[in-house]
């Protein structure tokens, strides 16, 4: 979540140090609410969750920087890209 975030402050903010104070707290917001997954290290992808971890203002907020993120990230870190659809449907296989 800390690359999208970032990738999206930096255009979105220009901030000078990388991350605004906005962006950076939002990461520790999502970052305490993976922590907390009751899936634990099982956890899918959000697309394929069924319990919603983050308020309705936050994510509303993820998901604005996800619709930003998501496709330039195949450019970007093609690495996480790639492994975050194996990831996806490695989970969603498990849930049939």
């Amino acid at each position: 979540m800390y690359v999208m975030i970032g990738m999206y402050c930096r255009a979105h903010h220009r901030a000078p140090d990388g991350i605004c104070e906005e962006c950076s707290a939002l990461e520790r917001y999502a970052s305490s609410q993976v922590d907390r997954c009751p899936f634990g290290n099982d956890k899918p992808t959000c697309l394929n969750c069924t319990v919603h971890c983050y308020e309705d203002s936050k994510r509303e907020r993820i998901r604005e920087v996800m619709r930003f993120s998501g496709p330039r990230m195949l450019l970007r870190h093609p690495y996480l890209s790639v492994m975050h659809v194996v990831d996806g449907r490695r989970q969603s296989d498990r849930l049939k």
